[in-house]
């Protein structure tokens, strides 16, 4: 079962959530929120899965407390949902570590398909979404494109090895985890990384993501 916690301060927007996931026979809702420092509590006392985050609500705002669970809860999944379309609230959720992003005027049966492909440790941006992070993160020059200054161009083609990297940075595994999934030495991955960044023009694991979204490079199969 996927454990399922649901932060929004409007309580018509919470019951519709619970009964579209009650549909579903591998979600449970576990908890329910309606402001950022109740979400803190439920969060520390229910340990969910994957916590439904609202950015708009009282006390505490959801990007607060984003900022608050990095430090004291590494495992349970943030998808931010929300009615705001502001490009920099969704770059700053992602720099605080939310896993996925995801409109509140959504078709409903994607949201299901976000809390599953999060769950599964996947970063979900729907194509909206994505390009306006990407805009975001590529200015004032295009993330891998010829256009812009030198350094945020495609400089060559990533190995097999350095794709498999991308793939995995982009499903959320950290250093260590990915030297062990690829029985290579911690110090490694990072060398490639600094290869894969020196390649595709980027600065950070965040930006590798979104750029490896944006590509589809996280769904290539291996060769």
């Amino acid at each position: 079962m996927i454990r399922v916690l649901i932060a929004d301060d409007h309580p018509i927007v919470r019951d519709g959530l619970k009964k579209l996931l009650s549909l579903e026979e591998d979600f449970t809702v576990v908890g329910e929120a309606s402001d950022g420092c109740e979400v803190l509590d439920r969060v520390q006392e229910l340990d969910p899965d994957v916590l439904l985050l609202d950015l708009r609500m009282p006390n505490l705002d959801g990007l607060s407390a984003l900022q608050a669970l990095q430090q004291t809860n590494k495992r349970t999944r943030v998808i931010v949902l929300t009615a705001s379309e502001d490009k920099n609230e969704f770059v700053q959720a992602m720099k605080l570590g939310c896993s996925g992003i995801v409109l509140k005027q959504t078709a409903p049966e994607l949201i299901v398909k976000s809390i599953r492909k999060v769950h599964g440790g996947e970063i979900w941006l729907d194509s909206h979404t994505t390009a306006a992070v990407m805009r975001q993160f590529a200015a004032p020059g295009e993330v891998g494109s010829s256009g812009g200054s030198g350094k945020t161009r495609e400089r060559s083609p990533l190995s097999q090895r350095e794709r498999e990297i991308v793939q995995l940075v982009a499903q959320g595994y950290k250093n260590k985890e990915m030297a062990e999934k690829m029985f290579i030495s911690e110090q490694t991955v990072k060398n490639h990384l600094h290869n894969i960044f020196d390649k595709l023009g980027v600065s950070d694991r965040l930006e590798l993501a979104l750029y490896a979204i944006h590509k589809g490079l996280h769904l290539a199969a291996e060769r």
